[in-house]
């Protein structure tokens, strides 16, 4: 669930406000003020009143704006372990259904997905049913996330299949254990189709980026959740056209993905 640092879609651009907002911290001296005329000729008392009041009416608000612009979203899920570039943006795939899970549109997996996934084809089922979900929903993620790799961990700590962040498990739980990772996976996934109505998009970028992240408008999400949520969305819509074939998953292989698929081959003694 990705900056798992829980992989990485190309929206609109994103406004550097932090940007500006930084360089005017920088550029204010503190010690420039204080030496400015009639400070020092003040009683003391005085003096402690001018601080107050610049504190209060100054910095405190600007250290509070800075770090509200320097937050992330600690709800953040996952992240690839391989790096991705960035894709088309895609238009949102219709919503499977109003069920708490997105109800399951067709009980099959979709034969778009690569080998390593389609050796979980089973177990892939089964967690959907648990969850009402259709089964390419869940294959997606996986598909994205680590191809299949049940040891996958990314450079943030994600874990497993489905790149769930250890702060999601309790204590004593094996977060590579393909049913355990799947159900925290899938748990935190469903919250997100219940939060935003059932809408897939919105519920892949706050898989990757936190549900707080996918409330926000869109042009103001990380580059990464953008680009996730390219990738995710465009192969459920692929899959939605009745296509055999995704060209959003081939794209996403050669942008980087294949890189996943391989470990995962190698992990699952797929190779050759």
């Amino acid at each position: 669930m990705a900056n798992h640092n829980h992989f990485e879609y190309q929206a609109a651009p994103i406004a550097t406000p932090l940007h500006s907002s930084r360089e005017t911290f920088q550029d204010y001296d503190p010690e420039e003020y204080w030496e400015e005329p009639g400070y020092a000729s003040l009683p003391p008392v005085q003096q402690r009143i001018v601080i107050m009041f610049v504190a209060l009416v100054v910095v405190i608000p600007l250290t509070i704006y800075l770090l509200s612009r320097l937050t992330v979203d600690n709800d953040v899920v996952t992240r690839p372990v391989a790096p991705i570039a960035a894709a088309a943006v895609v238009p949102e795939p219709v919503n499977p259904g109003p069920g708490t899970g997105g109800g399951a549109t067709s009980g099959q997996l979709s034969p778009v997905f690569t080998r390593e996934i389609r050796h979980w084809e089973e177990n892939i089922l089964n967690w959907s049913a648990q969850y009402d979900l259709d089964p390419n929903l869940t294959a997606i993620i996986m598909q994205v996330e680590s191809c299949g790799d049940p040891n996958a961990v990314s450079s943030a700590g994600a874990q497993g299949l489905f790149q769930v962040m250890p702060f999601h498990f309790t204590s004593g739980e094996n977060m590579q254990d393909p049913d355990t990772n799947a159900r925290r996976g899938l748990n935190y996934f469903t919250e997100g189709l219940r939060m935003t109505n059932g809408n897939v998009g919105l519920s892949y970028a706050g898989y990757n980026g936190g549900h707080g992240t996918a409330a926000k408008n869109q042009s103001v999400w990380p580059n990464e959740t953008q680009r996730y949520y390219t990738w995710t969305t465009g192969i459920y819509a692929d899959i939605q056209a009745g296509l055999t074939e995704s060209p959003t998953l081939q794209r996403w292989l050669q942008a980087g993905g294949s890189v996943l698929c391989q470990q995962a081959a190698n992990r699952l003694g797929l190779s050759g």
